[in-house]
Protein backbone atom coordinates (compact mmCIF):
# COMPACT_ATOMS: atom_id res chain seq x y z
CA UNK A 1 0.00 0.00 0.00
CA UNK A 2 3.01 2.43 0.57
CA UNK A 3 4.48 1.67 -2.64
CA UNK A 4 1.26 2.71 -4.19
CA UNK A 5 0.92 5.80 -2.41
CA UNK A 6 4.24 6.68 -3.33
CA UNK A 7 3.81 5.34 -7.13
CA UNK A 8 0.25 6.98 -7.80
CA UNK A 9 1.39 10.60 -8.19
CA UNK A 10 4.53 9.69 -10.35
CA UNK A 11 2.37 7.79 -12.69
CA UNK A 12 -0.56 10.88 -12.55
CA UNK A 13 2.48 13.35 -13.43
CA UNK A 14 3.44 10.78 -16.43
CA UNK A 15 -0.17 10.30 -18.01
CA UNK A 16 -0.43 13.82 -17.86
CA UNK A 17 3.07 14.72 -19.80
CA UNK A 18 1.67 11.86 -22.05
CA UNK A 19 -1.57 13.56 -22.63
CA UNK A 20 -0.41 16.46 -23.48
CA UNK A 21 -0.35 17.90 -26.59
CA UNK A 22 1.30 20.99 -26.73
CA UNK A 23 4.87 21.55 -24.02
CA UNK A 24 8.52 23.17 -23.77
CA UNK A 25 9.79 20.81 -26.54
CA UNK A 26 7.73 23.03 -29.64
CA UNK A 27 9.81 25.79 -28.67
CA UNK A 28 13.43 24.07 -28.52
CA UNK A 29 13.67 25.16 -25.26
CA UNK A 30 14.28 23.20 -21.68
CA UNK A 31 12.58 19.91 -22.52
CA UNK A 32 13.05 19.61 -25.34
CA UNK A 33 13.53 15.99 -25.38
CA UNK A 34 9.44 15.44 -24.30
CA UNK A 35 8.55 13.46 -27.74
CA UNK A 36 11.17 11.10 -27.32
CA UNK A 37 10.18 10.83 -23.95
CA UNK A 38 6.68 10.74 -24.58
CA UNK A 39 7.38 7.75 -27.77
CA UNK A 40 9.52 5.55 -25.45
CA UNK A 41 6.96 6.13 -22.52
CA UNK A 42 3.76 5.23 -24.81
CA UNK A 43 6.10 1.93 -26.01
CA UNK A 44 6.83 0.61 -22.27
CA UNK A 45 3.11 1.54 -21.33
CA UNK A 46 1.27 -0.45 -24.78
CA UNK A 47 3.65 -3.57 -24.19
CA UNK A 48 2.68 -3.54 -20.61
CA UNK A 49 -0.42 -2.68 -20.65
CA UNK A 50 -1.36 -5.01 -23.62
CA UNK A 51 0.91 -7.98 -23.03
CA UNK A 52 1.26 -7.79 -19.54
CA UNK A 53 -2.91 -8.27 -18.77
CA UNK A 54 -2.75 -11.19 -20.94
CA UNK A 55 0.19 -12.56 -18.43
CA UNK A 56 -0.92 -11.29 -15.52
CA UNK A 57 -4.23 -13.17 -16.90
CA UNK A 58 -2.87 -16.54 -17.51
CA UNK A 59 -0.90 -16.36 -14.61
CA UNK A 60 -4.00 -16.48 -12.28
CA UNK A 61 -4.56 -20.32 -14.21
CA UNK A 62 -1.13 -21.40 -14.65
CA UNK A 63 1.22 -19.88 -12.29
CA UNK A 64 3.93 -17.80 -13.39
CA UNK A 65 6.58 -20.01 -15.34
CA UNK A 66 3.64 -21.48 -17.28
CA UNK A 67 1.96 -18.28 -18.13
CA UNK A 68 5.18 -16.63 -19.67
CA UNK A 69 6.00 -19.67 -21.63
CA UNK A 70 2.32 -19.81 -23.06
CA UNK A 71 1.97 -15.98 -23.93
CA UNK A 72 5.46 -15.85 -25.14
CA UNK A 73 4.49 -18.84 -27.63
CA UNK A 74 1.39 -17.24 -28.72
CA UNK A 75 3.18 -13.63 -29.30
CA UNK A 76 5.98 -15.68 -31.63
CA UNK A 77 2.86 -17.10 -33.38
CA UNK A 78 1.41 -14.26 -33.77
CA UNK A 79 4.40 -12.09 -35.73
CA UNK A 80 5.06 -15.57 -37.82
CA UNK A 81 1.16 -14.61 -39.23
CA UNK A 82 1.90 -11.00 -39.36
CA UNK A 83 5.18 -11.55 -40.98
CA UNK A 84 3.92 -13.76 -43.47
CA UNK A 85 0.96 -11.46 -44.66
CA UNK A 86 3.93 -8.51 -45.11
CA UNK A 87 6.19 -11.01 -46.74
CA UNK A 88 3.18 -12.00 -49.00
CA UNK A 89 2.05 -8.67 -50.37
CA UNK A 90 5.05 -6.59 -49.78
CA UNK A 91 3.81 -4.50 -46.91
CA UNK A 92 4.51 -3.29 -43.44
CA UNK A 93 8.28 -3.05 -42.95
CA UNK A 94 9.65 -2.79 -46.08
CA UNK A 95 14.03 -2.56 -47.23
CA UNK A 96 15.23 -0.44 -50.37
CA UNK A 97 13.02 -0.75 -53.39
CA UNK A 98 14.58 -1.69 -56.24
CA UNK A 99 16.57 0.67 -58.64
CA UNK A 100 19.16 1.61 -60.91
CA UNK A 101 22.82 1.29 -60.24
CA UNK A 102 25.81 2.76 -62.35
CA UNK A 103 27.89 0.53 -63.01
CA UNK A 104 31.59 1.46 -61.56
CA UNK A 105 34.17 3.20 -63.74
CA UNK A 106 32.31 2.57 -67.17
CA UNK A 107 28.74 4.41 -66.32
CA UNK A 108 28.73 7.27 -69.19
CA UNK A 109 30.07 6.26 -72.34
CA UNK A 110 30.74 8.84 -74.65
CA UNK A 111 31.73 7.31 -77.40
CA UNK A 112 30.81 4.36 -79.52
CA UNK A 113 34.72 2.18 -78.58
CA UNK A 114 33.70 2.46 -75.23
CA UNK A 115 30.25 0.37 -75.84
CA UNK A 116 32.62 -2.83 -76.26
CA UNK A 117 35.45 -1.95 -73.76
CA UNK A 118 33.01 -1.58 -71.22
CA UNK A 119 31.22 -4.61 -72.23
CA UNK A 120 28.46 -3.59 -73.24
CA UNK A 121 28.80 -4.98 -76.81
CA UNK A 122 31.14 -8.25 -77.62
CA UNK A 123 32.34 -6.87 -80.45
CA UNK A 124 33.45 -3.18 -81.48
CA UNK A 125 31.31 -1.27 -83.64
CA UNK A 126 32.58 -1.17 -87.39
CA UNK A 127 31.49 2.15 -88.83
CA UNK A 128 32.80 3.72 -92.09
CA UNK A 129 34.26 6.44 -92.75
CA UNK A 130 33.08 9.81 -92.89
CA UNK A 131 29.64 8.21 -91.05
CA UNK A 132 27.63 10.98 -89.40
CA UNK A 133 26.80 10.73 -85.44
CA UNK A 134 22.76 9.85 -86.97
CA UNK A 135 24.24 7.19 -89.34
CA UNK A 136 26.65 5.85 -86.40
CA UNK A 137 23.80 5.91 -83.85
CA UNK A 138 21.31 3.27 -86.07
CA UNK A 139 24.71 1.21 -86.45
CA UNK A 140 25.22 0.82 -82.59
CA UNK A 141 21.25 0.28 -82.28
CA UNK A 142 21.17 -2.23 -84.86
CA UNK A 143 24.26 -4.43 -83.37
CA UNK A 144 22.65 -3.77 -80.01
CA UNK A 145 19.21 -5.64 -81.04
CA UNK A 146 21.62 -8.07 -83.35
CA UNK A 147 23.68 -9.58 -79.48
CA UNK A 148 20.43 -10.08 -78.13
CA UNK A 149 19.60 -5.98 -76.31
CA UNK A 150 15.80 -5.34 -76.36
CA UNK A 151 15.02 -2.60 -77.72
CA UNK A 152 12.21 -0.92 -75.42
CA UNK A 153 9.06 1.62 -76.61
CA UNK A 154 8.80 4.91 -74.99
CA UNK A 155 5.35 4.02 -73.30
CA UNK A 156 6.76 1.10 -71.48
CA UNK A 157 6.97 1.77 -67.68
CA UNK A 158 11.01 0.12 -67.98
CA UNK A 159 11.81 3.01 -70.64
CA UNK A 160 10.67 5.94 -67.97
CA UNK A 161 12.20 4.43 -65.06
CA UNK A 162 15.68 3.64 -66.91
CA UNK A 163 15.73 7.40 -68.44
CA UNK A 164 15.40 8.71 -65.13
CA UNK A 165 17.67 7.11 -63.04
CA UNK A 166 20.55 7.80 -66.67
CA UNK A 167 19.41 11.43 -65.56
CA UNK A 168 21.03 11.76 -62.31
CA UNK A 169 24.23 10.12 -63.55
CA UNK A 170 24.63 12.00 -66.76
CA UNK A 171 24.26 15.25 -64.52
CA UNK A 172 26.58 13.86 -61.33
CA UNK A 173 29.21 13.29 -64.10
CA UNK A 174 29.17 16.53 -65.39
CA UNK A 175 28.32 15.63 -69.12
CA UNK A 176 25.46 17.70 -69.52
CA UNK A 177 24.56 21.00 -67.48
CA UNK A 178 20.82 20.26 -66.97
CA UNK A 179 17.98 17.93 -68.73
CA UNK A 180 17.18 20.41 -70.85
CA UNK A 181 20.11 20.24 -72.96
CA UNK A 182 19.48 16.39 -74.23
CA UNK A 183 16.98 14.07 -75.34
CA UNK A 184 17.03 10.31 -74.44
CA UNK A 185 16.43 8.50 -78.12
CA UNK A 186 16.38 4.34 -76.84
CA UNK A 187 16.48 2.66 -74.04
CA UNK A 188 17.79 -1.15 -74.72
CA UNK A 189 17.67 -3.89 -72.01
CA UNK A 190 19.23 -7.21 -71.62
CA UNK A 191 19.17 -10.21 -69.15
CA UNK A 192 17.14 -10.09 -65.96
CA UNK A 193 15.20 -14.13 -66.69
CA UNK A 194 14.21 -15.80 -64.10
CA UNK A 195 15.06 -19.62 -63.14
CA UNK A 196 15.30 -22.41 -62.64
CA UNK A 197 12.16 -22.94 -65.01
CA UNK A 198 11.09 -26.12 -66.50
CA UNK A 199 8.87 -27.17 -69.74
CA UNK A 200 10.00 -24.15 -72.17
CA UNK A 201 9.17 -21.87 -69.05
CA UNK A 202 5.78 -23.14 -68.18
CA UNK A 203 6.80 -24.00 -64.71
CA UNK A 204 8.10 -21.76 -62.78
CA UNK A 205 6.89 -21.59 -59.47
CA UNK A 206 10.51 -21.96 -57.65
CA UNK A 207 12.46 -19.19 -60.25
CA UNK A 208 13.47 -17.70 -57.26
CA UNK A 209 16.97 -16.39 -59.04
CA UNK A 210 17.31 -13.81 -61.72
CA UNK A 211 20.05 -13.58 -63.93
CA UNK A 212 21.95 -9.74 -64.11
CA UNK A 213 19.98 -7.49 -65.72
CA UNK A 214 21.66 -4.31 -68.02
CA UNK A 215 20.35 -0.97 -69.47
CA UNK A 216 22.29 0.76 -72.28
CA UNK A 217 20.18 4.71 -72.34
CA UNK A 218 21.17 6.58 -75.81
CA UNK A 219 21.27 10.45 -74.99
CA UNK A 220 21.28 12.88 -77.61
CA UNK A 221 22.63 16.66 -77.54
CA UNK A 222 20.12 19.06 -78.90
CA UNK A 223 20.44 22.38 -80.07
CA UNK A 224 19.88 25.07 -77.43
CA UNK A 225 16.56 26.57 -77.51
CA UNK A 226 16.26 29.94 -77.34
CA UNK A 227 13.14 31.56 -74.90
CA UNK A 228 11.93 34.25 -76.14
CA UNK A 229 9.47 36.70 -74.35
CA UNK A 230 5.95 36.12 -74.56
CA UNK A 231 6.16 33.19 -76.77
CA UNK A 232 6.19 29.40 -75.99
CA UNK A 233 9.03 27.31 -75.79
CA UNK A 234 10.06 25.52 -79.11
CA UNK A 235 10.41 22.23 -79.06
CA UNK A 236 13.44 20.56 -78.63
CA UNK A 237 15.63 19.44 -81.64
CA UNK A 238 18.22 17.05 -81.84
CA UNK A 239 21.40 17.90 -82.86
CA UNK A 240 22.67 16.05 -85.62
CA UNK A 241 26.19 17.02 -85.33
CA UNK A 242 26.98 15.69 -82.12
CA UNK A 243 27.75 12.07 -81.16
CA UNK A 244 25.31 10.31 -78.85
CA UNK A 245 26.17 9.41 -75.39
CA UNK A 246 25.00 6.26 -73.73
CA UNK A 247 24.31 5.48 -70.02
CA UNK A 248 25.59 1.68 -68.93
CA UNK A 249 23.77 0.34 -65.80
CA UNK A 250 22.46 -2.72 -63.50
CA UNK A 251 19.70 -3.66 -62.10
CA UNK A 252 19.58 -3.85 -58.13
CA UNK A 253 16.37 -5.56 -57.34
CA UNK A 254 16.71 -4.40 -53.83
CA UNK A 255 15.57 -6.06 -50.97
CA UNK A 256 11.90 -4.99 -50.20
CA UNK A 257 10.50 -8.03 -48.11
CA UNK A 258 13.49 -9.12 -46.85
CA UNK A 259 12.69 -7.70 -43.43
CA UNK A 260 9.16 -9.35 -43.53
CA UNK A 261 11.09 -12.64 -44.67
CA UNK A 262 13.19 -12.24 -41.52
CA UNK A 263 10.99 -11.79 -39.05
CA UNK A 264 8.69 -14.61 -40.30
CA UNK A 265 11.41 -17.30 -40.18
CA UNK A 266 12.74 -15.88 -36.78
CA UNK A 267 9.46 -16.06 -35.43
CA UNK A 268 8.66 -19.20 -36.72
CA UNK A 269 11.77 -21.07 -35.30
CA UNK A 270 10.95 -19.38 -31.88
CA UNK A 271 7.14 -20.45 -32.19
CA UNK A 272 8.16 -23.77 -32.82
CA UNK A 273 11.17 -24.27 -30.04
CA UNK A 274 8.25 -22.67 -27.41
CA UNK A 275 6.17 -25.37 -28.50
CA UNK A 276 8.50 -27.86 -28.22
CA UNK A 277 9.35 -26.60 -24.35
CA UNK A 278 5.78 -26.71 -23.86
CA UNK A 279 5.31 -30.68 -24.94
CA UNK A 280 7.93 -31.64 -23.25
CA UNK A 281 6.65 -29.91 -19.56
CA UNK A 282 3.23 -31.74 -20.55
CA UNK A 283 5.54 -35.41 -20.89
CA UNK A 284 7.54 -35.36 -17.60
CA UNK A 285 3.87 -33.84 -15.86
CA UNK A 286 1.77 -36.75 -17.59
CA UNK A 287 4.98 -39.10 -16.68
CA UNK A 288 5.15 -37.53 -12.95
CA UNK A 289 1.34 -38.44 -12.55
CA UNK A 290 1.62 -42.00 -13.62
CA UNK A 291 4.18 -42.93 -10.94
CA UNK A 292 2.84 -44.53 -7.56
CA UNK A 293 2.29 -42.20 -4.55
CA UNK A 294 5.15 -42.50 -2.16
CA UNK A 295 3.90 -44.20 1.10
CA UNK A 296 3.40 -41.11 3.73
CA UNK A 297 6.11 -41.29 6.74
CA UNK A 298 4.51 -41.57 10.15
Amino acid sequence: MNFLATAQPAVHQVMSILAAGAGPSRDGGPGAWMYELRGILTVIIGVVVLMGSVYFILSTNMGGRLAFLVSFASLAGWFFLMGAVWWTYGIGLKGPDPSWDAMQGRTVLQDTNALSLAGALDAPVTVPDGATPTEVATTVASQFVDEGWKQLAPSAASFGQASSAAEGYLLASEAFASNSEYKVVNVFDFGGERKPRFADGKIDFIAFWHNPRYSIVEVAPVVPVRAEPGRAPTVPRIDESQPRQYVYMIRNRGAKRHPAAYITIGSLVVFLISCWLLHRRDRRVAYNRSQLALPAKA
